[in-house]
């Protein structure tokens, strides 16, 4: 089973108690399929191996872990079993855990559409990883022996269905993605190897729509994935790329679809009509269809038309149907699309209005082997320099339906069968709702046993869209208590009761097809989202709670088909401008201008600038109050450790790969970062931002960084003197979270932290693929640094609560440091690794600041302090602090 049967559970936790557990099995054997009868158990388990062990993670945590969880965060059902430290009260054995999955026991649902395969690959998974390494009492050791006495079969049973929930999504009837548009007969795609960097493929005959906007044209529920028929249109060039029939719409090869590294997808089935990478419309000043647009090495044009030629500006949504809007010199244009058929073939009507214009206008329609016929009134049908083109004369306005279909095919038949939509105003206005579904999930509450407790707001996994729910971004609308999250599938959820302490909260969702969209960002009255091809304000014009318009607020980015070049995070400054970081390519050198950078979106969103250089991926952006910026940095080439950099304008930041970089690759011309993050610590640093307010505990003001990489939240620690900054950081003491964290904001309402995330890439945390938590201030005490400063003298560690003074002694501390190199090379070893000597601990009169003695302390790529302690309340507790120096207040000269 790819979905888990969630509905008794969520009956159930959201009743004021719980009904007594029944004590038999909920199916009788009479109900299950004939194969279940003649299984060959024994085969089945010793089939199992480690890849089956993978096999069974995935299963459990797609169908298992909303109700189970794992040893650092429970799951949202209390009384789920928690198999690390719990007895399994049907048998812990494989086969009796699989008659616990298969018939259903107690409150255990049957699982009937897991296949045997796969119910023995979850079993093999919990036992492996769950029993035998925390829960011994209850792992019983396969043996010949036992095996002998499992029912004999013969059938192993049904094979499993492939695992393809990114083909099984509704994703709504469009969906907004960099697509090659190929036919079945096209020949593989030849992707470079080697070592970095990767030399740039030959693409120029490949054609790419870079911010394609995908559309279903046939009839049918389930979204443009279920659909037969598509039409591409790029919002770039204002061009109909081509359309195609067939079924499976694309092949999904994309890191955020089926987790493929370094490819992207193409179109699936036959292309009917084409267009080449030009301009659809001629430049109303010049009337030709010369390319202005910026050239990369490798010889492609990439970006917008330059906004007098033609801007795109939004995207109505009405029913089932699309209207694109952009304008064309000072044209306002919408477009549509129709489906008709003549035979099998696909007849193609595309709807144009097009407002009076100072200039006469000219659209390429297709190459004039595509057949054509024009139907309205304001234009005519022409033949130039190979295409068949549409011409409209200056000071008259349009409205047309061209029918287009493959060459030989009867048009004129098609057009006669029906009549085109009319006036397309009428679908600016707001239409009928799509999703009207509102679903609820539980809020599972965490123990109070410390400062910090974790919250899990539950997903609504279970939903009429197939959808992962892969959260990318939050943001909290006036009040607090509703808040909109985007998700990496192209989703925007409007979510409220979020901050009452427990109970369900309510899921909406009220937009979807946007481009991997990382960041959102509730801002004057209106839900800003920043995707990989724009930002889009959603409007919701007739007020249903459904987004109708996807305005286009600013795409002046370039984008090219890379994996790698997510744009990352979404904030705002006090004058209005929005900021984001578009990241670099992986193993290759930029392409275009914005590879690798910050950038800046003024507050109307007509101009956008880069503001700092040198980033290879960065993973979310902080505005400081004083102006400044925080950008995170992974590992990779010319960054040998993830980086946290405090931003000034103009810097570059390191990566050598980035557009612009300097031609000195030394240390010294390079931005230093804030600290050197260890990947031990933080495989994978996201978004840092303030903690709000005093409602926070004894970290209400501190600097906090979340971890994609491990699913932790790190305290930052700052240092400034003399014009130089570093820091340390040092983590939370909260449960370790199944999924990687990449956003998070302080509510208004409650002042708790609310982080969410996702396992998509590049993460040790795959144990969940998204999740949803607050974080919030318990009252009770904090005992952790809050503070650490390096000094000539040694380093000064200030913490939350007051220490044991007998505690406190030099043996509690020991301080590492280490060295790192920057190359071209992917990351970099720990070079000259020591431990320096602590001579003496002093602790000050509050016994909150320890200054140890350092005798050789000295400025370092790399420090770690771990501490064994025992707090003044004689808890004992221990931590490892992690940062860099730069420089010793008191002696700040930089090496």
């Amino acid at each position: 089973m790819r979905r888990p049967i969630l509905l008794l559970l969520v009956l159930v936790t959201a009743g004021c108690r719980l009904p007594r557990p029944h004590t038999t099995y909920l199916l009788d054997g009479a109900a299950l399929p004939g194969y279940e009868r003649s299984l060959d158990h024994a085969g089945l388990i010793a089939s199992l191996d480690r890849d089956a062990v993978g096999r069974g993670m995935v299963t459990y945590r797609t169908a298992c872990y909303s109700c189970h969880g794992d040893p650092e965060q429970p799951g949202s059902l209390p009384n789920a079993r928690r198999f690390w430290e719990e007895p399994l009260r049907n048998g812990a054995d494989p086969h009796a855990l699989y008659q616990t999955l298969t018939r259903g026991f107690g409150l255990m649902p049957p699982q009937v559409r897991l296949t045997p395969r796969e119910k023995y690959e979850v079993i093999h998974f919990l036992r492996e990883e769950f029993l035998k390494k925390r829960n011994l009492a209850q792992y019983v050791p396969v043996t010949d022996a036992y095996l002998a006495r499992l029912p004999a079969g013969d059938t192993r049973g049904p094979a499993p269905q492939p695992y393809r929930p990114w083909a099984e999504m509704d994703y709504g009837d469009f969906l907004i993605h960099t697509y090659e548009l190929a036919d079945a007969n096209d020949p593989p795609r030849r992707i470079s190897g080697g070592r970095s960097p990767l030399p740039n493929e030959d693409f120029r005959d490949v054609n790419f729509a870079y911010k394609g906007i995908a559309i279903r044209l046939d009839e049918g529920t389930g979204g443009v994935a279920a659909g037969t028929a598509f039409v591409l249109f790029d919002h770039d060039l204002m061009r109909m790329t081509g359309v195609w029939t067939g079924e499976g719409f694309i092949d999904y090869e994309s890191i955020l679809l089926n987790d493929r590294h370094n490819i992207f997808p193409r179109t699936v089935g036959t292309i009917a009509v084409e267009n080449p990478i030009t301009p659809g419309w001629a430049n109303p000043a010049t009337g030709g269809f010369v390319d202005p647009r910026f050239v990369a090495v490798d010889g492609r044009p990439f970006g917008p038309l330059p906004r007098a030629w033609a801007h795109y500006t939004g995207l109505y949504r009405h029913g089932r149907r699309v209207v694109i809007a952009y304008t064309v010199g000072d044209a306002a244009v919408l477009e549509s699309y129709d489906l008709r058929t003549s035979g099998q073939a696909p007849v193609v009507g595309r709807t144009l209005d097009v407002g009076a214009a100072s200039t006469a206008l000219t659209m390429r329609i297709a190459p004039l082997t595509a057949a054509v016929r024009l139907a309205g009134q304001g234009g005519t049908l022409a033949r130039e320099d190979g295409f068949h083109v549409l011409k409209i004369p200056p000071g008259t306005p349009a409205h047309v339906t061209i029918w287009l279909a493959a060459a030989g095919v009867d048009v004129a038949a098609a057009a006669r069968a029906g009549d085109p939509p009319g006036d397309l105003r009428r679908f600016t206005r707001g239409g009928p709702a799509r999703d009207t579904d509102v679903l609820s999930t539980p809020i599972a509450r965490g123990p109070d046993r410390d400062a910090y407790a974790v919250d899990v707001l539950t997903l609504p996994r279970d939903n009429p869209w197939k959808s992962r729910v892969r959260p990318s971004g939050i943001d909290f609308l006036p009040g607090g208590d509703e808040a909109v999250v985007t998700t990496i599938d192209g989703e925007v959820w409007r979510i409220t009761g979020i901050t009452q302490p427990h109970g369900m909260i309510r899921w909406r969702r009220i937009a979807t097809g946007l481009f991997q969209p990382l960041g959102v960002k509730y801002h004057h009255g209106a839900i800003y989202v920043g995707c990989r091809d724009q930002i889009v304000v959603l409007r919701d014009l007739d007020g249903d709670g459904e987004t109708d318009f996807y305005e286009s607020f600013n795409s002046d980015h370039q984008v090219t088909e890379h994996f790698h070049e997510f744009a990352m995070g979404l904030q705002t400054d006090a004058a209005g401008n929005f900021y984001y970081a578009k990241s670099a390519r992986h193993a290759r050198t930029a392409l275009i201008p914005q590879h690798g950078t910050l950038m800046r979106v003024s507050p109307d969103g007509r101009t956008s600038e880069i503001v700092a250089t040198g980033f290879r991926a960065a993973n979310g952006v902080l505005v400081n109050p004083d102006g400044s910026f925080i950008v995170t940095d992974q590992e990779g080439y010319w960054t040998p450790m993830n980086r946290i950099n405090w931003v000034e304008p103009g810097g570059f930041y390191g990566n050598m790969y980035g557009y612009g970089a300097p031609a000195d690759a030394s240390d010294q011309a390079m931005a230093r970062p804030l600290l050197w993050l260890d990947s031990k610590h933080d495989r994978s640093p996201s978004e840092l931002l303030w903690a709000d307010g005093p409602r926070w505990g004894p970290l209400g003001g501190s600097l906090l960084s979340l971890s994609y990489g491990t699913g932790k939240i790190f305290v930052v620690m700052t240092q400034a003197f003399d014009r130089i900054r570093q820091g340390a950081v040092v983590a939370l003491p909260v449960p370790q979270f199944p999924t990687g964290i990449i956003r998070g904001r302080f509510n208004p309402k409650d002042g708790q932290l609310y982080v969410l995330g996702l396992s998509a890439w590049a993460t040790n945390q795959t144990m969940q693929e998204g999740g949803l938590y607050r974080i919030r201030y318990t009252g009770r005490p904090l005992r952790l640094p809050v503070g650490m400063k390096a000094q000539t003298a040694g380093i000064e560690l200030t913490f939350a609560s007051p220490l044991d003074r007998a505690a406190a002694a030099p043996g509690a501390f020991a301080v590492t440091v280490w060295d790192l190199r920057r190359s071209s090379e992917y990351g970099s070893k720990r070079y000259n690794t020591r431990t320096l000597r602590v001579a003496r601990v002093t602790l000050a009169a509050d016994g909150r600041t320890a200054r140890l003695q350092v005798p050789d302390l000295a400025p370092t790529w790399v420090v770690e302090v771990a501490y064994d302690l025992r707090a003044a309340d004689g808890v004992a507790f221990e931590g490892v602090v992690q940062g860099t120096i730069h420089a010793l207040e008191g002696n700040a000269r930089v090496p």
